[in-house]
């Protein structure tokens, strides 16, 4: 075997034991899901149904679905390009006190969850911001972080000699935005806005102490379930839910950055 192969047939074989270490275990999820009677020591579930979803429509999954679909393209669409204005600013070294700058936009990812929501829930509150909105900018404040450091990577890698080319040749500057800049770090762009959108999905935090009650997500469902309220299959149908769109949305980011290396 040549050495390309060898790196072919190792590179696929890493690939598929990534993707059996992250399928296998849904497998029970997705057994439990299905199943209206499931006791020791049977192997598989004595008897099949569509209860945990029915339990689980009942308790308002979705409504909870909706509401973290959402929550969570609302923080993609405010963060993604607000992380990309940042990080272009400070990979191109022209902020004065650029780390100064950038410790304050990561600062969220050194202290304590619980403790950021609580302080800024007491800010929100006097400046009588509604609950949702109040949410909202909290989450986009947790997603700011991984949005200005994937893209502050992506612009420091970028090469802005294309740009003074198209500006050269008479292009405008959205001109140049559009047709140069934007193709170029359209991956990065795809990558920050999937995990900006993940932090507004799976929050369940700033949802309990802001929220006030007032929205009802997923993560919010599957911890109520799961605290002996629910049934094992309801827990099943909605730990689930909840992984669907992360997962599809993964799928489309990872085409993109493939298209990205061709």
């Amino acid at each position: 075997m040549t050495a390309p192969r060898a790196v072919l047939a190792a590179s696929r074989a890493g690939r598929t034991l990534l993707a059996g270490w992250l399928v296998l275990p849904l497998v029970p999820l997705l057994l439990w899901a299905f199943a209206d009677r499931w006791t020791f020591p049977a192997v598989l579930p004595q008897e099949w149904g569509t209860r945990g979803a029915e339990e689980a429509l009942a308790a308002g999954a979705g409504g909870a679905f909706l509401t973290s679909t959402l929550l969570g393209t609302v923080v993609a669409l405010l963060a993604t390009p607000l992380g990309a204005v940042a990080g272009r600013a400070l990979a191109s070294r022209q902020v004065p006190g650029g780390t100064a700058v950038l410790a304050v936009l990561l600062s969220p990812l050194a202290l304590p969850p619980f403790a950021v929501a609580l302080g800024l829930d007491v800010l929100l509150l006097r400046l009588r911001i509604p609950a949702a909105a109040g949410v909202v900018v909290l989450l986009l404040v947790a997603a700011l972080p991984y949005t200005v450091l994937t893209m502050r990577a992506a612009y420091a890698a970028h090469d802005r000699g294309f740009e003074d080319e198209a500006r050269v040749l008479g292009a405008t500057r959205w001109q140049t935005v559009r047709s140069v800049q934007l193709p170029l770090v359209a991956p990065a762009l795809a990558g920050a806005a999937f995990l900006a959108f993940l932090v507004g999905w799976s929050d369940y935090i700033v949802t309990v102490l802001v929220g006030g009650g007032q929205l009802t997500t997923l993560p919010l469902l599957v911890a109520s379930a799961a605290s002996a309220t629910g049934s094992d299959a309801q827990v099943a149908i909605l730990s689930l839910t909840s992984i669907l769109p992360p997962v599809a949305l993964l799928l489309v980011v990872g085409s993109l950055g493939r298209r990205g290396r061709r």
